[in-house]
């Protein structure tokens, strides 16, 4: 199974990716305070976990959060 770098150290990947906190953990459904706790060390929710494992592995990308979100935003 391939290991995620972004899990491994989320904060790293996200300021290398060039998204702000905000832009970066809306994209999963996350506000930048809540962010920014999980960059500082705080445990995630096994769900975000498989999300962020998801999106670093290339099985999702930001047009499927995307449409995801709109979809839910609907019901």
């Amino acid at each position: 199974m391939k290991k995620s770098k972004l899990l491994a150290d989320v904060a790293t990947a996200r300021k290398a990716s060039g998204d702000n906190q905000s832009v970066f953990w809306t994209k999963f459904g996350v506000t930048q305070s809540g962010g920014s706790r999980y960059e500082s060390g705080r445990n995630m929710p096994a769900p975000l976990k498989m999300l962020l494992w998801l999106y670093d592995t290339g099985r999702i990308d930001d047009k499927a959060l995307a449409d995801a979100k709109k979809a839910l935003a609907r019901k």
